[in-house]
């Protein structure tokens, strides 16, 4: 029997009683416009209105009261087939707890109690039922199913949500299993969990993974195995600087709601070219308890772009470490070779000594030759192309590629007979060669060989000159191959091989700007470079650029010793420089070239004694300095004396003389570290030059 026509009556009573309590209105109503002074009229007027306005109340009451038992109806009737069916003994009461309907099992094991309250059950199974209930309901309400243990050992169930219309009261026996519960609309399908867009798994306290949608099934892949051993959420992902499962124990005995979310390496198999890492969020789960729920989302991207960032900066503080040990070695290189070209002075070849000053002049230079690569590999330059021969360039790298691939790599260099000059600027181009020799001698840990090799080849017919998405445009090129015997790359990476930054070397082995920079470097040169590798046979990187028009390209000519200027008269120098060996020697070269030098170790210094009435013709200053630079205290001296000629001594390029700042007139430029004849004739080609402008 149901319970659901036990309140039929309420609305007839409600209408029949609505013109019993008008009745005293309408009287008033008349007395008090018959006799307005009449105090009975007004008073039961009053009576009257409060009389209306309680009943009103009280169908507003009763109509919120009908449309929950309407929702309840509602929500009966989607179940009452599922509830009549099932073997265990099952009451579905309202919110307030009267049983609105039972099943077989429960009318034959406890009898009808239809349109009474459940706690006439309970009272039968549990002596203190008043509390027990209660508590049973608000354990209900949290997590959405609650049990009652009872003495006998059987169960008593209460399947609810916080605000579902109707409860679901079951009684389990020993020994038997629970179903999953029944609370319409709330308790979340098995399907809705599927169907959900997200990543989402559901997770016991102890770690294991209890189940996963598809959406997490699509994202983990290969890392979440199928089957029905029970999988930990450790085997899937690598914990946050502890074990995993230490972390989810520890959400869940904390409760926590704040959702913070930790990004955790996907433990994906070895042969995967890339990691995978996940933003996990834990949750408490409100359908399966006790448990967490896991939003995952692919963080991967993210974890990437923070790297490169790393990356970037690190990149950054090796390029500003590089320029700062070239600047402080090639002072020290400065004062080094500065006096051994004093003592080379008083000593001439037939002297003992001589022999071993040359040494240490050659060495000296041999250490300025490896600054200048270092500030090569190591900072970006601005271009200054000039007409090359590829065999003189190779000529002079031999020595340091020998140096870098090893002793178990061998080095071959090749040249085709007919070769032809080419437009480009040869520190860059050595490093584009180096950065592909390195990348060539990691191809090959046990060893192998390396090969380049220069040729000329024309491109003419239409269609001859295409490389995958790029075509070389007709003409002649030079091109520069550099083979080797490695691994191989695989094909599905070739495209991202010039991506800044992209490395398929093991962690903290490659930066992944090697052939970005190489690719800039020939691109801007106005030449090509392609790829062409087999895996497990090796790889080819072919340089395409430009031949110029002339045929073979002229031998370099030696440079002979430029002949001296001497001046017209005695010149007065201004040397400025913080470093005490470098001012020294270029002090006493100067003196020995007939110069008056006047010496200052700061800027402030020099500034100082400008104050006076000296004359200078020509200030020889270091860029970089303590307090004021070079251009900054220059620019405040020529406003007094225009005219002066200025020369910038610095360990860095002149690539410190950027844009954006206001050139300085008559000055020109002289890198570190430099010889006596080099600084004498700078000094002399300066005060007898035609004015010009340094960038400053």
């Amino acid at each position: 029997m149901a319970f659901e026509d036990t309140q039929s009556a309420l609305s007839r009573n409600a209408a029949v009683a609505l013109p019993l309590l008008m009745f005293p209105v309408v009287v008033a109503a008349i007395v008090a416009l018959v006799a307005p002074q009449s105090s009975y009229g007004a008073l039961a007027l009053v009576i009257g209105t409060i009389a209306v306005a309680w009943y009103i109340l009280g169908g507003v009451i009763s109509l919120g009261y009908v449309l929950d038992r309407l929702a309840a109806r509602r929500a009966l009737a989607a179940i009452r087939h599922e509830v009549a069916a099932a073997p265990d003994p099952v009451w579905i009461c309202d919110s307030d707890g009267l049983v609105m309907m039972q099943n077989e099992a429960s009318r034959s094991g406890f009898g009808d109690i239809a349109g009474q309250n459940i706690l006439r059950l309970v009272s039968g199974l549990r002596a203190d039922a008043a509390p027990d209930m209660e508590g049973l309901v608000r354990r209900a309400g949290y997590v959405g199913c609650a049990d009652l243990a009872l003495a006998s050992g059987d169960t008593l169930t209460l399947s609810r949500a916080e605000d579902a219309p109707l409860q679901i009261w079951s009684y389990h026996r020993r020994g038997s299993q629970h179903p999953a519960p029944m609370v319409e609309d709330e308790a979340e399908a098995p399907d809705d969990f599927e169907a959900i867009p997200v990543a989402l798994l559901r997770i016991a306290p102890n770690g294991h993974v209890r189940r996963a949608n598809a959406a997490a099934r699509r994202l983990l892949g290969d890392s979440l195995p199928e089957g029905p051993e029970a999988i930990h959420i450790g085997s899937i992902l690598d914990g946050p600087g502890r074990p995993t499962g230490e972390w989810v124990a520890e959400t869940h005995a904390a409760r926590r709601t704040d959702g913070r979310s930790e990004v955790l390496r996907l433990r994906t198999p070895a042969d995967t070219a890339r990691e995978q890492h996940v933003q996990v969020t834990l949750a408490i789960d409100p359908v399966e308890q006790p448990g967490l729920i896991a939003v995952l989302n692919d963080a991967s991207a993210l974890k990437t772009l923070e790297a490169q960032f790393v990356q970037s900066q690190k990149m950054q503080a090796i390029g500003q470490l590089a320029g700062g040990v070239a600047h402080d070695f090639n002072n020290l290189l400065t004062a080094i070779r500065g006096h051994c070209d004093l003592l080379m002075l008083r000593h001439d070849k037939g002297d003992p000594d001589y022999a071993d000053l040359d040494q240490i002049g050659q060495n000296a230079n041999r250490a300025a030759a490896l600054v200048g690569q270092l500030l090569a590999f190591s900072r970006r330059q601005q271009l200054r192309l000039e007409t090359l021969d590829p065999r003189d360039v190779l000529a002079d790298l031999t020595h340091l590629l020998n140096r870098l691939v090893g002793e178990k790599v061998t080095l071959t260099i090749a040249h085709d007979s007919a070769l032809r000059a080419i437009r480009a600027d040869k520190r860059q181009l050595e490093q584009v060669i180096m950065n592909l020799v390195v990348n060539a001698r990691d191809a090959m840990p046990t060893g192998g060989n390396i090969e380049i090799r220069t040729d000329v080849t024309a491109i003419g017919g239409e269609g001859e000159g295409a490389r995958g998405k790029v075509s070389l445009p007709k003409g002649d090129y030079l091109r520069i191959r550099v083979t080797d015997e490695g691994c191989g790359i695989d094909p599905a990476l070739l495209d991202k091989i010039f991506e800044p930054f992209f490395t398929t070397k093991r962690v903290g082995e490659g930066t992944g700007l090697g052939l970005s920079t190489a690719y800039g470097i020939v691109k801007q040169t106005g030449g090509y470079i392609f790829c062409d590798s087999e895996v497990g046979r090796g790889t080819c990187f072919s340089l395409y650029f430009p031949a110029q028009a002339g045929g073979q390209p002229a031998p370099r000519p030696v440079a002979a010793p430029a002949a001296m200027p001497e001046p017209e008269r005695r010149a007065t120098v201004l040397l400025v420089e913080d470093e005490a060996p470098v001012r020294a020697f270029a002090a006493r070269a100067l003196r020995l070239k007939g110069y008056d030098v006047h010496e200052a170790s700061s800027a402030e210094e020099a500034l100082a004694l400008l104050d006076g009435t000296l004359a200078v013709d020509i200030f020889v200053t270091d860029v970089v300095m303590p307090g004021m630079d070079g251009p900054s205290w220059v620019r405040a001296a020529l406003r007094d004396r225009p005219g002066t000629r200025v020369i910038f001594m610095s360990g860095y390029t002149e690539d410190i003389f950027g844009e954006g700042h206001a050139p300085v007139p008559n000055a020109t430029f002289l890198a570190k570290p430099f010889t006596l004849n080099e600084l004498a004739q700078c000094v002399a080609r300066q005060l007898q030059g035609p004015p010009r402008r340094l960038d400053a």
